[in-house]
């Protein structure tokens, strides 16, 4: 897989801040996203959102099934606007607003043992149920790689030791991560 370029990191982060604020201030996604490139590789990507250093945000896909810009201007509105965990953004936010994007690799299956702690990111599912973490999570809340799987299970909707399940699908992938944060000042 090539690696990003930071130049290519920040034409994501600005693309993505701009959904943001036509969404937030027009109700709108922009009308033009730019296709080549960078913008134009399938790949899942995920958009984080905070404000004041506090979780605002997040909504990601895990398939390349749209560009990457498509898919970075659909997800950067929906984690301002519409993720179920929290009340859409206000514009009064958006000055405070860091944005952290992360791209991701196909994802694989994985063996529980082969995970590694701020590396692999991880999707657990069984039947209907799948919970998706960032490799940036287990570091972020100190966890080992048991704790790991079974928060990993806790969002799936699944017992935490459902990971051990012979029916249960362990897969992992890796990220490269964007963030703006230096440039906004986050306190």
């Amino acid at each position: 897989m090539p690696y990003l370029s930071e130049v290519d990191g920040q034409s994501l982060l600005v693309l993505a801040r701009q959904a943001i604020v036509e969404a937030v201030i027009r109700g709108e996604l922009p009308t033009t996203i730019p296709n080549e490139g960078i913008f134009g590789e399938r790949r899942g990507v995920f958009v984080t959102l905070h404000v004041r250093g506090e979780l605002r945000g997040c909504i990601g896909t895990t398939e390349g099934d749209e560009p990457l810009g498509d898919a970075t201007v659909r997800c950067a509105a929906s984690a301002a606007l519409r993720d179920p965990r929290f009340p859409a953004m206000r514009s009064e936010e958006l000055g405070e607003l860091n944005i952290e994007i992360s791209v991701l690799s196909p994802l694989a299956p994985i063996r529980p043992e082969e995970i590694e702690i701020g590396r692999h990111g991880l999707v657990v599912s069984d039947e209907n149920h799948r919970g998706l973490l960032l490799p940036q999570v287990a570091p972020e809340h100190g966890l080992n790689r048991e704790q790991f799987l079974a928060e990993t299970c806790r969002k799936a909707r699944l017992p935490q030791d459902a990971w051990r399940w012979t029916s249960a699908r362990i897969q992992g992938f890796t990220c490269e991560v964007f963030s703006d944060t230096k440039q906004a000042g986050a306190s």
